[in-house]
């Protein structure tokens, strides 16, 4: 499975942006977008900043698990107490690779299954906790782009441990 994570300003601007693959059951943490839909991937998290602002009155969670859907493409949502979004595209392997009956099983095969929403769950907590320890910095200005090695090499950590 393909992903691209990307945590969205209060203004709907670019604070930070990460593309990366499946980690488990052999996976190598390459993104295998399509080369000619990897340009679309920031068009259709932006897309979906609609859909979040009408979902997330609905409920108290901040977590609203798979919000959009795009061809063989699904955004995940969670939004921080301060109105921050982060989104995650993610698509299934693609059906030309090589399946065995355990990889049918695993979450790459399946978007929306219940290990593959606590998976996503369980990564964008990681991340969240990461990111109240960026944003308490006194240097970080709200809606300011986020640049620090330390945060992109733990946001891969937890890229690398739950997807």
């Amino acid at each position: 499975m393909s992903y691209y994570f990307a945590i969205v300003g209060t203004q709907d601007n670019p604070l930070f942006e990460y593309e990366f693959g499946t980690s488990k059951q052999g996976g190598d943490g390459v993104a295998r977008f399509a080369e000619q839909a990897r340009h679309m991937n920031q068009f259709i998290v932006h897309s979906s900043l609609d859909i979040v602002e009408e979902v997330q009155w609905a409920g108290g969670s901040m977590y609203l698990k798979c919000i959009d859907r795009f061809y063989n493409n699904y955004v995940s949502c969670w939004i921080t107490g301060g109105n921050v979004k982060f989104l995650l595209l993610h698509s299934p392997s693609q059906p030309g690779a090589a399946t065995t009956t355990r990889a049918s099983t695993s979450i790459a095969a399946n978007p929306t299954s219940p290990q593959t929403e606590e998976a996503i769950k369980q990564f964008f907590t990681e991340v969240y906790e990461n990111w109240v320890k960026t944003i308490m910095s006194p240097f970080y200005q709200v809606n300011m782009e986020v640049k620090s090695p330390i945060f992109r090499a733990r946001v891969v950590a937890a890229g690398k441990r739950y997807l």
